[in-house]
């Protein structure tokens, strides 16, 4: 009995080098850890804020925010440095839709953050917490489509 072949099985692509790196290692794989992290953190800190009316969580909340918007805009301009210079990456749809969510997020970030500058403890319930909970979705959504690219279509990385 014959089995479909299973994409596990699929040889991989050819490696697309990246443009932008250093010692070979991608500084827009390396970048975006850092807003990941605080990002995600800060719907974490508004739950701990909600939960606890701690006003520690609040200003936790600020700075993650502010954080991950800052630091995100540095792996933004990798990763569009990476887009614009490497003509293979624009090939794929996931590629677009990376691009386009993370662009997205510096957007809500950029909200999120702003809207708590005034008061940290009143812009938590419930606009904050509201688009903390985006933001986070979001994260997932354009870190899985970061993880398509490097995985399923061998962006980023370098043949042995």
């Amino acid at each position: 009995m014959q089995y479909a072949s299973s994409p596990l099985a699929a040889p991989k692509p050819p490696a697309t080098r990246s443009a932008v790196a250093l010692a070979s290692h991608p500084l827009h794989a390396i970048a975006v850890n850092f807003p990941i992290a605080y990002l995600s953190g800060a719907l974490a800190t508004d739950l701990a804020f909600w939960w606890t009316a701690d006003p520690f969580w609040a200003r936790a909340s600020l700075w993650l925010v502010g954080s991950g918007f800052f630091v995100g805009i540095i792996a933004a301009v990798f990763g569009t440095l990476e887009f614009m210079l490497v003509k293979e990456i624009r090939h794929f749809v996931s590629s677009w839709s990376h691009f386009l969510a993370g662009i997205t997020l510096l957007a809500v970030g950029a909200a999120n953050w702003w809207g708590r500058l005034d008061d940290p403890i009143a812009a938590i319930l419930p606009w904050g917490v509201l688009l903390s909970a985006v933001t986070a979705a979001g994260v997932a959504w354009a870190g899985w489509l970061g993880g398509k690219l490097v995985f399923d279509h061998n962006i980023g990385t370098a043949d042995e």
